[in-house]
C-alpha cells in the first residue's frame, strides 16, 4: 500500500460544516449484517428528511471518520494503476455518481463487505453522500461568494451494533474520494481505523489498496 500525508486543513474545511443546521449531506443508506456477513436489513433515505435528533445521531457516526487524528487513525492511500480498474473502484464511482439512489449498486457493496468481514459480532455498514460547494478564495485567502467546484464524496462507516439496530462508534471506514488541496482527488482514498495498531485488514482487501 502506498500511503501519502493528509493536510489537516482540508479535513477541517469539510468537518466544520458537519452540524445539524449546516450539513449538506443528501442521503444516508446502510445495511445490518450478522456475524456471518448475512444481510438482515437495509435502508436508504433522504438525509434532510430525518428528524433533527436522527440527523444528529447519524452525523455523529459519519464525523468519526474525517474528525479522526490525521495520519494516524485516518490515513491516505493511493490507488495503483490496476487499483483504479478494479470492480470495487468502479462500484464506488458509480455509487458516488448516483448519489446513493441506486439500491442495486448498494446491495452489491453490502454483499461484498459481508463476504469479507468477519468481526465476531453483528455490525452495520452506513454510507453517506455529500455535495460540498467549495467556495472560491481570493489571493488573500478571503472567501468569495461563488463556488470553485462541487466536491461530491462518500463517507462509509463500519460499526458494531448495540441493541436493536443502534450503531456504536465505527471500528473502520473511509472517505472517497480524498479531498486534497480543496478538490477531489480520485487517485486517493482516506481510510479510518479506530485502532491503527490492530487495523481491520478486511477493509484494505475490500477496497483493493
Amino acid at each position: 500500500m502506498r500511503e501519502t500525508k493528509i493536510n489537516r486543513e482540508d479535513m477541517l474545511e469539510l468537518t466544520r460544516r458537519m452540524t445539524v443546521k449546516r450539513t449538506s449531506f443528501t442521503r444516508i443508506a446502510g445495511a445490518y449484517l450478522d456475524m456471518d456477513g448475512e444481510i438482515d436489513g437495509t435502508f436508504n433515505t433522504n438525509f434532510l428528511k430525518l428528524t433533527p435528533g436522527e440527523r444528529e445521531k447519524n452525523l455523529a457516526v459519519a464525523k468519526e471518520i474525517p474528525f479522526a487524528e490525521t495520519n494516524r487513525n485516518l490515513k491516505r492511500y493511493r490507488f495503483s494503476g490496476e487499483g483504479k480498474q478494479t470492480p470495487m473502484y468502479r462500484l464506488l464511482m458509480e455509487i458516488r455518481g448516483c448519489g446513493l439512489k441506486n439500491d442495486a449498486l448498494l446491495e452489491t457493496f453490502y454483499e461484498e463487505a459481508g463476504r469479507r468481514f468477519r468481526v465476531g459480532e453483528d455490525y452495520a455498514v452506513f454510507v453517506f453522500h455529500d455535495r460540498y460547494d467549495v467556495p472560491a478564495k481570493a489571493a488573500d485567502h478571503e472567501r468569495l461568494w461563488e463556488s470553485e467546484e462541487v466536491f461530491e464524496y462518500l463517507i462509509c462507516a463500519f460499526c458494531p451494533l448495540k441493541g436493536d439496530y443502534e450503531p456504536g462508534k465505527p471500528f473502520c471506514g473511509f472517505l472517497f474520494p480524498a479531498f486534497s488541496d480543496r478538490s477531489a482527488d480520485l487517485e486517493h482514498i482516506d481510510v479510518f481505523q479506530a485502532d491503527p495498531e490492530h487495523p481491520c485488514v478486511e477493509l484494505y482487501e475490500l477496497l483493493g489498496i
